[in-house]
């Protein structure tokens, strides 16, 4: 074999990989990661088995990019259609539907048998139903044909949060469904703000998101709403849970100061896509620290702090009344 030969295979061969790995849409898993790495750290209350959290991440990052290929397989038609997308895998022919359909089989395979034999049941099958969900209720169902689509198919990415909690714990509890339903809400607001930005391109391929269906100054009006509801509903996890303390508290409360800023100022403008474009970056930007926030108050130096602030402010309120 010459080296021109070789070259040629190993630049072949690295293409090969490259568009399986697209395929998978990478950009999206990593916030679906924090989310469940954010529930395992407050199940295990900060005392987070290393060993137990890579293979949970591993399992996730398995089973979205299963759920991800899948997806590129049923909405090929769509994408081949949009400019914006018609350099992906299966449109532009650089991998069969066939191919990707066996590719996705076996992440999901694997992602299963990895949380069945090194985590447990519970966890194998939340991240199984999260694949099937996403596909047969979001992708298949809702996309194409309500513009609710997006708030009932919320539900898929907010699995991870329930996955985290029991590959910890064994089972759900109220703080579990507490990160999916945080995480179900939030998911309209970050969602309409990318649908306000691309809405050209839903309308093209008849996809009715709601910028569409129902027009920019609705759906901004329905994202300031949700974001009203997140912001408060993120302190549940401080009262009257009681899962976390003073210190994620304040971060919800100036995370969620902002999202509500940015929210208002879409619904003032709703057909500037600028602003649109800086709520959905922050609406990213939002769960990653809030997620970060959950982490540190689980720490060991911040329950203490906890304690120490409730301890006086317990003595305050004794010597007032």
């Amino acid at each position: 074999m010459t080296v021109t030969n070789a070259t040629r295979l190993h630049n072949n061969f690295l293409q090969v990989i490259k568009s399986y790995y697209q395929l998978t849409k990478p950009r999206i898993i990593p916030l679906l990661l924090i989310t469940t790495a954010a529930a395992m750290w407050i199940a295990s209350q900060g005392r987070i088995d290393s060993f137990l959290l890579c293979l949970t991440l591993l399992g996730g990052t398995l089973a979205a990019a299963s759920a991800q290929t899948l997806n590129c397989i049923y909405d090929q038609d769509i994408d081949y259609t949009m400019l914006r997308t018609r350099a992906r895998p299966i449109p532009s022919g650089r991998v069969q539907p066939r191919h990707a359909l066996i590719f996705a089989i076996i992440l999901a395979s694997l992602s299963f048998t990895l949380f069945s034999l090194f985590v447990n049941l519970l966890s194998a099958f939340l991240a199984l139903s999260g694949i099937v969900f996403y596909m047969l209720i979001y992708t298949h169902w809702l996309k194409r044909h309500s513009s609710q689509n997006i708030v009932i198919g919320g539900a898929a990415g907010a699995i991870p949060t329930l996955v985290g909690w029991a590959a910890v714990t064994g089972d759900l509890s109220w703080t579990a469904w507490a990160l999916f339903a945080l995480v179900f809400l939030w998911t309209p607001p970050h969602f309409w703000a990318l649908a306000l930005m691309i809405k050209d391109d839903y309308a093209q391929v008849n996809i009715p998101m709601m910028p569409v269906v129902e027009g920019e100054e609705s759906t901004s009006q329905q994202i300031w709403w949700y974001t009203l509801i997140v912001v408060p509903f993120s302190l549940v996890l401080v009262y009257p849970l009681g899962s976390l303390g003073i210190i994620y508290m304040a971060i919800a409360l100036y995370l969620g100061i902002t999202f509500l800023v940015k929210a208002w100022s879409v619904k003032q403008q709703p057909f500037d896509k600028d602003k649109a474009r800086s709520l959905f970056k922050y609406s990213i930007l939002y769960m990653m620290l809030l997620c970060t926030g959950m982490v540190i108050d689980t720490l060991p130096i911040s329950r203490h702090l906890t304690a120490l602030v409730s301890s006086q402010w317990t003595h305050l309120v004794s010597l007032i009344f």
